[in-house]
């Protein structure tokens, strides 16, 4: 039996499920109260574990934001919007897997996002964090911009590095944000909106036979 298939033992079971307890509870209060007004005693009374087991299990509360973090950058939606992206031979069927997938996302992990945007400003290493997240971020959507560009889809004068700006203003933090918590709107609205902004914006009009 390979290492991956082999059963947990009720120790790493018990451990696994602490872990877990202790990062549900940390964005739960991150979330709530913000990442400088949350301490660790407050995640462990959450979590219902000692103080000295959240710091064992994570380091402390920038460790619990980088394991957040890479539970965020694992999300399975991303690999299969790439995927989907890559098997798709229509330009409009693209950016409209991209504002899907932007908008249940955005719906799985608004308050990480939100913890991370009012948190790296004030804390250098969260900071440090963020930006490696974004940077990964940003290189998913220029390669569904390269996409775009080699199935003929860009309108003239629009590059791959125009398309990743536009996908990125529409895709990023920023606007479904503002759509969603400023304007009011539902995220089905705002994704068809960006989905058809974009669209305006980059694609080629379709010949006119």
């Amino acid at each position: 039996m390979s290492e991956e298939a082999r059963p947990l033992s009720r120790r790493e079971r018990y451990a696994l499920e602490t872990r877990t307890a202790i990062l549900d509870a940390a964005r739960k209060l991150f979330a709530e109260r913000g990442y400088f007004a949350t301490t660790v005693d407050d995640i462990a009374a959450e979590a219902d574990v000692a103080p000295a087991t959240v710091y064992s299990s994570t380091g402390g509360k920038q460790g619990l934001l980088l394991e957040i973090l890479d539970l965020w950058s694992r999300d399975p939606q991303i690999r299969a919007t790439l995927e989907h992206v890559g098997a798709s031979t229509d330009p409009r069927e693209v950016i409209d897997v991209l504002a899907g997938a932007a908008r249940e996302m955005r719906e799985r992990w608004d308050d990480v996002v939100r913890i991370f945007l009012t948190t790296a400003p004030h804390d250098a290493g969260v900071a440090e964090q963020f930006t490696t997240f974004t940077e990964f971020y940003r290189q998913c959507v220029a390669t569904i911009a390269s996409r775009l560009s080699d199935l003929g889809g860009l309108r003239q004068g629009a590059d791959v590095a125009y398309a990743t700006d536009v996908l990125w203003l529409y895709f990023g933090y920023g606007s479904l944000y503002t759509l969603r918590h400023e304007n009011g709107w539902s995220y089905e609205r705002a994704e068809r909106w960006l989905a058809t902004q974009a669209a305006r914006e980059l694609l080629a009009p379709p010949d006119v036979e």
